[in-house]
């Protein structure tokens, strides 16, 4: 089992949207990064933990814990000219750009700003802080295991 962070804005969807989705699953569209489309694509198993990160927050913050509960597949949004997300040198028939579907498990009783993570000598090499841009990073097991002691779980 591999650990990970997904950043969603929570205006866009957040944790409470995921949570509120029929079966608390949704798919995890629009990743236009290849790190971490190569993340989803090769690495991802179902299983895999996730924890739940809001961007473009205020502050940006830990918030709770999903699951990964499909394999990757194409990200049928590329496709779409209507879509957000749409790629035209995206081919269904060599799709560029991968989702899966992560399932809610918890939100944290409280949440985990990252200045304090940030703060945390034992997060220092964390991949939120030393590529913070990915939508989709890797977590480390003793960081996971930090950032909900951290959580107060």
């Amino acid at each position: 089992m591999k650990y990970w962070l997904m950043k969603s804005e929570p205006d866009a969807f957040s944790i409470d949207d995921l949570a509120n989705c029929p079966k608390q699953t949704e798919h995890w569209d629009g990743i236009r990064n290849y790190a971490a489309r190569n993340f989803m694509r090769d690495e991802m198993e179902v299983g895999d933990q996730v924890i739940f990160y809001h961007s473009n927050a205020k502050p940006p913050h830990a918030i709770g814990l999903a699951e990964i509960v499909s394999k990757p597949y194409p990200d049928h949004t590329a496709f779409d000219p209507k879509a957000k997300y749409y790629d035209p040198k995206s081919d269904p028939e060599n799709p560029r750009w991968v989702m899966v579907d992560v399932k809610f498990k918890k939100k944290f009783k409280e949440m985990v700003p990252l200045k304090d993570i940030k703060a945390n000598p034992k997060l220092s090499s964390m991949m939120l802080l030393t590529h913070g841009r990915l939508s989709i990073s890797k977590v480390k097991k003793d960081e996971w295991q930090e950032v909900l002691a951290m959580a107060g779980e």
